[in-house]
């Protein structure tokens, strides 16, 4: 009895939150630790069907390198990464768009079908959802000398969100799960990072919410504690001073641009936690920093 009444008591502590977010438009980039243990995988698709069945509106935006590592490896494809972007020439393109859009996305509907859910998955190419150009990026150099181009190949960043797919999945009651591949105005498909689609479609969408799923605790303040909460002038600072560095820097920067668009909040959080989506949506608490306005 006394489980029972616990169970009871959790219900009703998330009411206010379900109350809130009722109708709303979730956007969730999954990715890191929680995509490769078997337990976070069923949790997080668990996750997701309870969302859509309480009233809220997931949006699924997946990566997949630790998935396309292994296929280039396997190929004997070399992998280069310059600033933390992978070169991705046509036929490292032709991997990726394989593993992430025939492989990881599938395996990701597929868990969530088989688990009472109702999810679609597609590329960027579909629908033409993710319009995309050539990312550029400049090379460090010397003081007064002149910036200097890197050539990463097929690698792209959004121009262009189109939502009519996702209004029309909607309509329908589906979960999208959104590969991060997107095309440019000459048809070819464009290797973009995760974080920053899922951003463009939070944005687009005019979300509730952005979350990020990561394999660290969230974002730290200078003596390595957890910032709960904090404003995008805040994460500014935290930049500026160094204290949120390297890889954390564009997930900041990438929650500020959606908060900018209008996003109400955005989280980045453990995914390596069971129920991290769960428990940063409707607890107090959460797991992990969320970026306010």
């Amino acid at each position: 009895m006394k489980k029972g009444i616990d169970t009871a008591h959790i219900l009703i502590e998330s009411l206010p939150y379900i109350k809130e977010f009722y109708n709303k438009t979730v956007v969730i980039k999954y990715g890191g630790h929680a995509m490769v243990d078997e337990e976070l995988k069923k949790n997080f698709a668990l996750d997701i069907i309870l969302m859509k069945y309480v009233g809220i509106h997931p949006v699924v935006v997946h990566g997949g390198g630790p998935q396309i590592n292994q296929f280039l490896k396997k190929m004997n494809i070399q992998s280069d990464y310059i600033q933390g972007m992978r070169v991705t020439d046509g036929e490292t393109m032709d991997v990726v768009e394989m593993v992430l859009v025939g492989k990881v996305n599938k395996e990701i509907v597929g868990l969530i079908n088989f688990n009472g859910g109702k999810a679609v998955g597609f590329s960027g190419r579909d629908g033409d959802l993710i319009q995309a150009k050539k990312m550029t990026i400049l090379k460090s150099q010397e003081k007064d000398a002149p910036p200097e181009l890197i050539d990463l190949g097929r690698v792209g960043s959004v121009t262009h969100i189109n939502p009519d797919v996702l209004h029309a999945l909607g309509r329908k009651d589906f979960i999208p799960v959104i590969a991060p591949v997107g095309v440019g105005e000459d048809g070819r498909a464009y290797n973009i990072n995760a974080d920053l689609v899922a951003g463009a479609i939070a944005s687009c969408l005019e979300a509730e919410k952005l979350v990020l799923l990561t394999d660290v605790e969230g974002v730290l303040d200078p003596d390595g504690k957890l910032i709960m909460s904090m404003s995008s002038s805040e994460a500014d600072e935290l930049i500026t001073s160094g204290t949120a560095a390297g890889g954390m820097i564009p997930k900041i920067k990438c929650c500020q641009d959606a908060i900018g668009a209008g996003v109400g909040k955005a989280h980045i959080i453990d995914g390596r936690k069971l129920h991290a989506v769960l428990l940063e949506i409707f607890t107090r608490d959460g797991v992990g920093t969320e970026i306010v306005a």
